[in-house]
């Protein structure tokens, strides 16, 4: 993959991070409901893919991302200073846990890095080891618990039976389901990722919603061009 990902308003150096672009963070980047979201802090950005592209949607953000990665947090760096939203991105290199928090959030995501193909480095997946335990999830949990507003969200994209696990686990922080979007490659496929939504207010009835990848092989579908025509040159 090429160390230089250009988008239409912006380019990510992505040559000395172990999580390259992926599906996973532009899926959850141009899929999220950011209605109302003033303040927006994404949880191991990597690149910093996530929080640019959110920046470019919410135009009168201001869009935090944290990453507890010293490589990794110094491209993220990089690219925020080299992008013409860099005044409205700030980067924290640290874990989320040690975050100095003035005002709440209106809404958090996550794209867990080790839920990607691109960590071939038995070393990286070992440092990023802990973050595949629960009580990694409970911490964020219990953080956005903390820190989000009274109607702040949580937005994270999980695979299936994890996200079951996760739901389980945000109604011990009294955050609560309240959409999900389920992907899958093909129509007909099982469902590989969710998107999840969390709130402090349950709902009698989750918004779900299918999202497909791939009309057929090698074919994107009309849903995924649509979702990634504002950033991707080639929609």
């Amino acid at each position: 993959m090429a160390s230089i990902f250009r988008f239409k308003q912006f380019e990510v150096d992505q040559s000395n991070c172990a999580m390259k672009i992926n599906t996973d963070g532009v899926l959850l980047a141009s899929l999220v409901d950011t209605d109302g979201a003033r303040r927006i802090l994404d949880v191991g950005t990597g690149t910093g893919v996530i929080a640019l592209m959110l920046a470019q949607r919410m135009i009168d953000s201001q869009v935090e991302a944290v990453e507890i990665d010293e490589l990794a947090a110094a491209m993220a760096s990089k690219n925020f200073n080299n992008s013409i939203f860099k005044d409205r991105l700030v980067l924290h290199a640290t874990a989320f846990q040690h975050l100095q928090i003035s005002d709440p959030y209106d809404l958090i995501v996550s794209n867990p890095p080790f839920y990607t193909d691109s960590l071939h480095n038995p070393d990286v997946r070992k440092k990023l080891a802990r973050h595949t335990d629960l009580d990694f999830f409970r911490e964020l949990l219990q953080f956005a618990s903390s820190y989000l507003t009274s109607k702040g969200k949580i937005v994270l994209i999980l695979p299936t039976q994890l996200a079951e696990t996760v739901m389980a686990l945000a109604v011990e922080h009294r955050l609560y389901c309240t959409a999900e979007i389920e992907i899958s490659s093909f129509i007909g496929d099982p469902v590989i990722r969710k998107i999840v939504t969390f709130e402090r207010m349950p709902t009698t009835m989750v918004d779900q919603r299918e999202f497909v990848i791939y009309k057929s092989r090698g074919v994107y579908s009309e849903s995924y061009k649509n979702a990634l025509a504002p950033y991707f040159l080639a929609f």
